[in-house]
């Protein structure tokens, strides 16, 4: 870095609801609640350091800030950031790491237990008159909810996400699989991607988005699931394919899914998951990260790394 105190421009501070300290070293702090892609290259001029949550960064942007020397992404994913254009123009990137673990395998559990336990049908039965027409105390239905306790969950993707949701499982007296990647032998400790399909009662997505991710479930994969299972994404959209689960929900291939996040965002040209008639579906706006305390762990993350970058230390640099 040089001598003269950096230019730090956050360019989405509404995306982080989380209270920001001051940035340990002389800087000047210019923030704007939202930039869309025509105001971009201005806010950036003389900048040396941008925060983006989502705002894009391709070559073009970049040629235009040219005294950017870091990109610090306040998320864990960077698909808006142009990976190869800043190698290039020689700007470092980091981003967020295992700092939203614990509020997502939350969320991912309160998904399976609100779905495995049929909250919703019988918060309707509590609700609508049946447990008040009942001749027995309490309502319940045929088939009765299937437990926790001896089901089988699955789990692709054995990254921090995975491998806290493993233990999760274990807590409940789940047996666990992890899923091997798709179409490779099976390492020691994890089990061939189609078998954990097959013998899934609850499967969970908490890979990455990758080229080789994006639609890892479709209509063939959820044709192997047990009609009895449910589908759990809280990682990202795209990696399931969105009118497949549709599909199998509304003809009864699944007994349910949760989602947390969708192939485009905010679905403002609608989504097959969106639809009224699709059953047995628990559909959250891309919010399981968000807690008190994963929140003020995003924003001292953020920071120290912006730190580490002016201390000349390589703190989760992607490039």
């Amino acid at each position: 870095m040089h001598a003269k105190s950096p230019k730090v421009v956050f360019l989405d501070r509404f995306a982080i609801r989380a209270p920001l300290r001051t940035l340990r070293f002389d800087h000047e702090w210019v923030e704007y609640p939202t930039t869309s892609p025509e105001e971009a290259a201005a806010r950036l001029a003389g900048a040396r350091i941008a925060i983006t949550n989502r705002v894009r960064f391709d070559d073009a942007l970049l040629a235009q800030a040219p005294g950017l020397e870091l990109i610090a992404v306040s998320a864990t994913g960077y698909e808006c950031i142009d990976i190869d254009a800043c190698r290039r123009r020689g700007v470092t990137v980091t981003n967020l790491r295992d700092w939203s673990t614990p509020a997502v395998a939350e969320h991912t559990f309160a998904m399976i237990l609100a779905l495995r336990r049929q909250l919703a049908r019988y918060h309707a039965a509590a609700t609508g008159g049946a447990w008040a027409a009942s001749n027995f105390y309490g309502v319940l239905f045929d088939p009765l909810p299937p437990g926790l306790i001896g089901a089988t969950l699955g789990i692709i993707g054995h990254g921090a996400l995975g491998r806290r949701l493993a233990a999760l499982g274990a807590a409940f007296d789940m047996q666990v699989l992890i899923a091997e990647r798709k179409g490779q032998p099976p390492r020691a400790g994890r089990v061939a991607f189609d078998e954990v399909l097959a013998r899934a009662d609850v499967l969970c997505v908490a890979c990455p988005a990758l080229p080789d991710t994006v639609g890892l479930i479709a209509a063939a994969e959820l044709a192997r699931m047990r009609p009895s299972a449910v589908l759990i994404n809280t990682a990202r959209g795209g990696i399931v394919d969105e009118q497949a689960l549709a599909d199998a929900l509304r003809a009864g291939r699944l007994a349910g899914a949760g989602v947390d996040s969708l192939s485009r965002e905010p679905p403002r040209d609608g989504n097959p998951l969106l639809a009224a008639d699709v059953p047995n579906l628990i559909l959250t706006p891309h919010m399981a990260f968000a807690s008190d305390y994963t929140l003020a762990a995003l924003a001292e993350q953020l920071l120290a790394n912006i730190e580490a970058f002016v201390a000349g230390e390589r703190r989760n640099v992607v490039t």
